[in-house]
C-alpha cells in the first residue's frame, strides 16, 4: 500500500489494490508526485485510521510495516503519532533524504536504530538501499513470525475504534473573520490528548493544537478573513488513535467602511468622511482624476 502527504495525506492505493510486483512497477511509474508541507505526524495517523484497516486490506495475523520516506522535518509532532502506531506492534522504518532531520527519524523509527533508520543526500542515492532494506525487512518478518509461531502472544490489533473511542457531532459557531469555536461530544472512553489540526482548503500552512483529553471545546482564533478552512480533530489514546472528526468553514469577510460622503470643496481639496469599519486601525485613501487620469 502507498500514501503520499503534505498537508494532508493521500492514499494512493490500499494493500489490496494490486498482487502482482508488476502491477506494483506500474502504478508507481504512473504516480503524481504530490508537493507541499511535511506533515509526518498526520500521515502516520493516516496511515493508522485509514490504511491498516482490513477494508484497506491489512490481514490481523499480518505483520505490520510501515516505511516513512520523508526529505524535510516534521511540521507537526511525529514522535507521538509515531509511538501510538509502534505501541500496537507496527514497526516504522525512516528512511531521509536531503532535508531530512536524523533525530527526528531516529525518534520516529522502532529499535534497533541501526536496521531501521537510513538517510542519503539525494534522491538518485536512493537505490543503494534496496538490496539491504530489502534483506532487513524480510528477515525481521521472518524473525517476528517465527517467535509468535513459538508461542508468544500476538498483540490484538484494535481495527474497528468505533463510539467507545471516537468523537461525535463536531460544530463550528460563532464564526467572524479571525476566528470560530470548535465543540465536539467526547467518546465514550475519553482519550489522552486530543490532536486538532486546521488549515486553508486552497492551500496554506497547516496547524496543529494538542488538548487534554478532558477538554471538548477550543476556539481557534488569528485565522485569514474569508478563507475556507478544512478542521480535523483526532482523539489520540495510549495505544490507538480513534476515528476523527471532520468539518470545513468559511471566516467571515472583513468589515467594510460604509457611506462614503464629499464635502468642502476647494480649487485644490475636498473633504471624505464615512462610517468606520469595525476593527480597522487605518486606512488607505487613493484618488485619481476621473475618467482616466493617473494615480496620484
Amino acid at each position: 500500500g502507498l500514501s503520499q502527504y503534505s498537508s494532508d495525506p493521500r492514499t494512493e492505493w490500499d494493500l489490496s489494490a494490486y498482487s502482482t510486483r508488476e502491477e506494483v512497477l506500474e502504478a508507481i511509474r504512473n504516480l503524481r508526485y504530490k508537493g507541499g508541507n511535511t506533515f509526518t505526524g498526520l500521515a502516520l495517523t493516516h496511515v493508522l485510521e485509514q490504511n491498516l484497516k482490513p477494508e484497506a486490506g491489512a490481514r490481523l495475523e499480518a505483520e505490520k510495516l510501515v516505511i516513512l520516506l520523508t526529505d524535510g522535518k516534521s511540521q507537526d509532532d511525529a514522535n507521538l503519532a509515531a509511538q501510538t502506531l509502534k505501541n500496537l506492534g507496527i514497526e516504522i522504518f525512516a528512511i531521509g533524504v536531503k532535508n531530512a532531520d536524523e533525530a527526528e527519524l531516529k525518534q520516529v523509527a522502532s529499535e534497533p536504530l541501526e536496521l531501521t533508520v537510513y538517510n542519503v543526500l539525494d534522491f538518485p542515492l536512493l537505490s543503494s538501499l534496496v538490496g539491504k532494506l530489502t534483506q532487513v525487512l524480510c528477515t525481521r518478518i521472518k524473525e517476528k513470525s517465527n517467535k509468535e509461531t513459538a508461542g508468544s502472544t500476538v498483540k490484538d490489533f484494535p481495527v474497528n475504534t468505533g463510539p467507545q473511542l471516537s468523537p461525535t457531532d463536531l460544530k463550528i459557531s460563532a464564526v467572524t473573520s479571525k476566528s470560530m469555536n470548535l465543540t465536539w461530544s467526547p467518546p465514550l472512553r475519553p482519550p489522552r490528548k486530543y490532536r486538532v489540526v486546521y488549515y486553508p482548503s486552497k492551500g496554506g500552512t497547516p496547524k496543529e493544537v494538542v488538548l487534554d483529553g478532558a477538554v471538548s471545546s477550543l476556539r481557534l482564533s488569528n485565522l485569514t478573513s474569508h478563507t475556507e478552512y478544512l478542521v480535523s480533530v483526532l482523539p489520540v489514546y495510549d495505544t490507538v488513535v480513534g476515528d476523527g472528526l471532520r468539518g470545513i468553514t468559511s471566516t467571515l469577510p472583513l468589515s467594510s467602511p460604509r457611506s462614503l460622503r464629499v464635502s468642502e470643496l476647494s480649487h485644490n481639496s475636498i473633504r471624505l468622511s464615512w462610517k468606520a469599519a469595525q476593527g480597522a486601525t487605518h486606512y488607505l485613501v487613493l484618488c485619481s482624476a476621473a475618467p482616466d487620469g493617473a494615480e496620484d
